[in-house]
């Protein structure tokens, strides 16, 4: 847009649209045009109070004075602009500023700019992250509320990640491997699990430890052929394996298995097994045991020290018995939790809640808590492989809950239901 402009005080300005303004004018500034003939500005004197009423005509020569301290209107002439400007005197200075856009600067504390910073967008992302996590406290099961502030008990996800874990269970699950193995038989595999349990007790290892090394031997077993003089062996450095994987602070080392074997072996041939045994299962280890479904299932079975001490006794009699491979360790669990119930006569022996974290009915689980009875009966006997779990679990460190009647009457019905004490 073309704009004249003319010196007025020194400055060069846009010459607004013709309008009239009455301003008070100090002396002896100039006041020029851009040449002599082509009046830009014309002053006209405006009637004022003094002795002096004569209309005064000012010549536009350039650098002629305005000499008078009285109220003039100054006319200024030129093409109408397009875009309206105000004129402000602000002392000596003509400053315009055009109001058809904002200035960037200002606008930015004005109440009508709406550009969003990025932390207002964080912030709006943190309320609605707020909000999910409200959502999904809401939707925490009942069993977890206790652990709601434990940020280890990941209580936010724990249903999902049984979920997970019940769908891995089946991935390279140990498999019926008795005809493939021509020197081992059911009993002799039981002499070594009841070794394995017995050194694990004498090392003071977790019980993760023990279920992890059940499923290293089992798991080898299912994939190699494994002479008879070589099985303990194979239980020592499966059981130093888990111990690795699963202990936060092992304190144990490579001579402290060999003296569990009555140094039968060295440390030289205890290591040539590890590796072997970890090239076969191709280094995979995490795998959801029955331990880690237990855990779970005495939180949904509310349970105290006694039933607790219970259901992981008929956890590692499951361990020993050799039938219970063809269940998936998800199975097991739950069925140590029903033949617990039965065993130490709780009512009901099945809930609701304990049927939607196991997803089995009373009646799935009933054929599996019949075998863990029948265990729990057979180790009443002292020559029987089970009887190290019935002294390990009859001393006052586990209640005792071994010492209790094992429930026969499950055994001896066909159909579930409450029992004659």
């Amino acid at each position: 847009m073309d704009f004249k402009q003319e010196k007025l005080w020194g400055e060069f300005v846009d010459t607004p649209p013709a309008r009239e303004e009455t301003r008070v004018f100090v002396p002896c500034f100039p006041l020029a045009t851009k040449k002599q003939g082509d009046p830009l500005v014309k002053l006209e004197e405006a009637e004022g109070t003094g002795e002096n009423n004569d209309h005064t005509r000012i010549d536009s020569t350039p650098h002629k004075q305005v000499i008078s301290n009285k109220k003039i209107t100054l006319r200024i002439i030129g093409p109408r602009p397009v875009k309206k400007v105000t004129v402000r005197v602000l002392g000596p200075k003509l400053e315009v500023s055009k109001q058809n856009k904002p200035d960037p600067l200002c606008a930015r504390h004005s109440k009508s700019y709406k550009r969003r910073a990025e932390t207002s967008v964080l912030l709006a992302s943190d309320r609605v992250a707020c909000a999910i996590s409200k959502k999904q406290r809401l939707e925490i099961d009942e069993i977890d509320l206790p652990d709601v502030n434990n940020q280890l008990a990941v209580v936010e996800y724990i249903t999902d990640l049984y979920n997970f874990y019940k769908q891995q269970q089946h991935v390279r699950r140990p498999m019926d491997y008795m005809e493939k193995q021509v020197e081992i038989n059911v009993r002799l595999r039981a002499t070594a699990i009841k070794w394995t349990i017995a050194a694990h007790f004498k090392l003071g290892l977790s019980r993760e430890t023990l279920y992890l090394a059940v499923y290293i031997i089992d798991r080898y077993l299912t994939l190699e052929y494994v002479p008879k003089r070589i099985l303990l062996l194979v239980c020592n450095s499966s059981l130093l394996i888990a111990s690795k994987y699963e202990e936060d602070e092992l304190q144990k080392n490579v001579d402290d298995f060999m003296e569990v074997l009555c140094f039968q072996h060295t440390e030289e041939s205890i290591i040539r097994m590890e590796k072997a045994i970890l090239n076969k299962l191709e280094w995979y280890l995490t795998v959801p045991t029955a331990f880690m479904f237990l855990v779970r299932f005495v939180k949904a079975a509310k349970a105290n020290k006694k039933l607790e001490n219970m259901i992981y006794f008929y956890g590692e009699l499951g361990l020993m018995e050799y039938t219970l491979i063809r269940y998936c360790p998800c199975m097991v669990a739950a069925a140590a939790v029903y033949a617990a119930n039965c065993t130490l006569r709780k009512s009901p022996l099945w809930t609701d809640t304990l049927q939607r974290h196991t997803s089995y009915s009373e009646s799935d689980v009933l054929e599996c808590a019949r075998i863990l009875v029948k265990a729990h009966l057979a180790a009443l006997d002292d020559t029987h492989e089970c009887h190290v779990l019935y002294e390990k679990y009859g001393d006052t460190e586990f209640d005792c809950v071994a010492l209790y009647r094992p429930a026969v009457d499950l055994i001896e019905e066909s159909k579930s239901g409450t029992f004659a004490t």
